[in-house]
């Protein structure tokens, strides 16, 4: 089953990440949990440069607050093996009050037509201390919000 992504999603970020080694499983190939860290590594990188932005900008990054994922998901529709690089598209979502969904294509980077896997995650914004959901951070919302 493929997912079909939503109309209201923007292509925000794009990484290659090596197929290391380690990935693999007894199987001999990916293992599945290592899709999602492939995932992480692109919405890290992702946040990461949308905060080096925002201090740029002179607009500062409120302490104790930031992204938690609350849910995650994922079609594997062939398998990894190693060696090789993937390419990690990352998509979001229309922003509500204190989240966004984000949406993943998984392709190898000498097969970029082949999705390998593709899937999702919703993304809430906290303040730790608080340890509940507040408002998304107003750069966040208008790069989400526009499409």
């Amino acid at each position: 089953m493929e997912l079909t992504l939503p109309e209201q999603r923007k292509l925000v970020h794009e990484c290659l990440v090596p197929i290391r080694w380690g990935d693999m499983d007894i199987m001999g190939h990916v293992n599945n949990t290592v899709y999602f860290r492939y995932w992480e590594i692109a919405r890290l990188e992702w946040l990461e440069k949308l905060e080096r932005q925002a201090r740029q900008g002179g607009q500062p990054q409120p302490a104790g607050q930031g992204p938690v994922v609350v849910n995650a998901f994922c079609n594997f529709l062939r398998e990894l093996r190693y060696p090789g690089t993937v390419r990690v598209l990352l998509y979001a979502g229309a922003p509500g009050r204190s989240s966004f969904d984000t949406f993943y294509e998984l392709r190898r980077q000498d097969e970029p037509e082949v999705v390998v896997a593709n899937g999702g995650a919703k993304v809430v914004w906290i303040d730790h201390g608080l340890r509940r959901s507040v408002e998304l951070p107003a750069p966040l919302r208008a790069l989400l919000q526009a499409a």
